[in-house]
């Protein structure tokens, strides 16, 4: 429990009675979406008298949003279901996209046009998987664990490690590691980072815009099982300044062109358009149009420089990273070290989808 969190003091064993109780034939499906800032996640509840088995037994709904200065309602489109780990089954959670009353989509959505590319490739079968960094802290704003005066020990005894002096918040980790396996969700991995109370998942690999759809709503379940315990979850790139790592969320990228035998080359061509896309792709992998990495991207620790294009084998500062073992197998995938830890990614596989996969050239929006 964190100190000076109410929510956490909250009785929740006196809440469980109530989630017991029997519902009979109806339904929670609990919609969560995108808000009009485009870093944080909305969400609100209603009762259906039957349990939907697919995506087009939810029916839309709406929400308040602010567009052009006015207050004004915005349709939710169901885009993905899954299941609650919260209020169990046979109750959903639902992610939509938000549209203007034009029906065009709203300025935070980027699934839409992430959709419509992913469409474009889907023969290429592109694989995704992001690695998302996060840090834990109170609602105070202080790193979970940390001394309330002064400062833990230096990095390099907290990656990976165990021990009550190392890793802050195990507990959150894997329960939040749970909850998206109830959800069905394809969460791979997670592990503590470098920095104390600072920890990653990992989601993939997913195919297409399913990337997207599953980073989000892990993102989401995160937060709540953050409130559950009163502590909060941020994913600010930089959230401590000093000699302390940032938050990224790299991405690893793969077509059925790169997985096959000789893949290597499909590979080392995908680079080289990255390559010469270099500060367009940085302009898209934060929601602040790289000054949030411009803090995190700064050329020591694990980190390349926000300027540079740097790929390497197995090398973990550069830009791109090509793994030891796909460098002997000459097939796989690469990984884009560049996305922060608070990037969207549906803009950030959109991106990347057009500058590697589709012919022609695209512009970066």
């Amino acid at each position: 429990m964190a100190p000076g969190c109410t929510v956490s003091r909250l009785n929740k064993f006196l809440r469980e009675r109530y989630l017991n109780l029997p519902q009979g034939e109806f339904c929670q499906v609990t919609y969560v979406w995108i808000a009009y800032c485009g870093m944080d996640l909305c969400y609100k509840t209603r009762t259906m008298d039957f349990t939907p088995k697919t995506i087009a037994d939810i029916p839309e709904w709406d929400t308040i949003g602010q567009t052009e200065g006015f207050s004004t309602e915005m349709p939710l489109a169901p885009a993905c279901m899954f299941r609650d780990p919260f209020l169990l089954d046979p109750n959903k959670l639902v992610f939509c996209e938000v549209l203007k009353n034009t029906r065009e989509p709203a300025e935070s959505n980027h699934r839409n046009s992430c959709n419509k590319i992913m469409e474009k490739i889907k023969e290429l079968h592109p694989w995704f998987g992001m690695e998302q960094e996060y840090t834990l802290l109170g609602v105070d704003g202080h790193p979970f664990g940390w001394p309330r005066l002064g400062f833990p020990k230096p990095q390099g005894t907290y990656y990976r490690c165990v021990g009550a002096d190392r890793a802050f918040g195990r507990d959150i980790v894997e329960c939040h590691y749970k909850a998206c396996l109830y959800a069905g969700i394809k969460i791979s991995g997670t592990n503590p980072e470098v920095m104390p109370s600072q920890w990653e998942f990992q989601v993939g690999p997913c195919e297409g815009i399913e990337m997207g759809d599953h980073l989000w709503m892990v993102r989401f379940l995160l937060h709540r099982v953050c409130e559950d315990f009163g502590v909060v979850a941020t994913l600010d790139p930089k959230p401590m300044t000093g000699d302390w790592d940032g938050a990224g969320c790299h991405i690893n990228v793969s077509t059925v062109q790169m997985r096959a035998e000789g893949g290597i080359e499909h590979i080392n061509k995908a680079i080289e358009k990255l390559r010469k896309r270099h500060a367009e792709h940085i302009r898209v992998y934060d929601p602040n149009g790289g000054e949030d990495n411009k803090r995190r991207l700064i050329g020591c620790q694990v980190f390349s420089s926000i300027n540079d294009f740097s790929p390497g084998v197995a090398n973990r500062g550069a830009s791109i990273r090509i793994p030891y073992r796909v460098a002997q197998n000459k097939c796989g995938y690469f990984e884009d070290r560049r996305p922060a830890a608070n990037c969207d990614p549906y803009a950030v596989t959109c991106a990347m989808a057009r500058t590697c996969m589709l012919e022609g050239e695209e512009e970066l929006k």
